[in-house]
């Protein structure tokens, strides 16, 4: 059975999306990271670099809050969990916002991301709707 759950999540457009964005969202991560994890001349980290963790925690939170809205059984319980889903994307907006800003070669990949997060909002709609 579990098989059969987890076949049918990985089917899932939505379900699919949130996981390209989970790998794109670590390889940009570890890109920036790569740039930002020197100490500036003053001995301080730059503040930019926890913006690329959440990210990637962001990211990781979308798939476990989309089984649990599939799961739920009743719609209050649903609507929470497609709640947690709309926070979730608004934050990785904002961060994706927030590295632009930053001084490495990274962040030229921030649109690609962005653009997947625009697909998935697409998705997300129509997904709200079989609910």
């Amino acid at each position: 059975m579990s098989q059969h759950i987890h076949s049918y999540f990985s089917e899932m457009p939505l379900y699919q999306k949130a996981m390209d964005i989970i790998v794109l969202s670590r390889s940009i991560s570890t890109y920036i990271n790569h740039d930002l994890c020197t100490l500036s001349e003053n001995g301080e980290e730059d503040e930019h670099i926890y913006f690329s963790g959440d990210i990637v925690q962001q990211s990781a939170c979308l798939t476990p809050e989309i089984v649990n809205a599939e799961r739920a059984r009743f719609s209050d319980k649903k609507h929470e969990h497609v709640e947690a889903v709309n926070r979730l994307v608004s934050k990785l907006y904002n961060n994706c916002k927030r590295l632009e800003r930053i001084n490495s070669n990274g962040k030229d990949y921030l649109p690609i991301l962005k653009k997947e997060l625009k697909k998935f909002r697409k998705l997300q709609r129509t997904w709200m709707l079989t609910l």
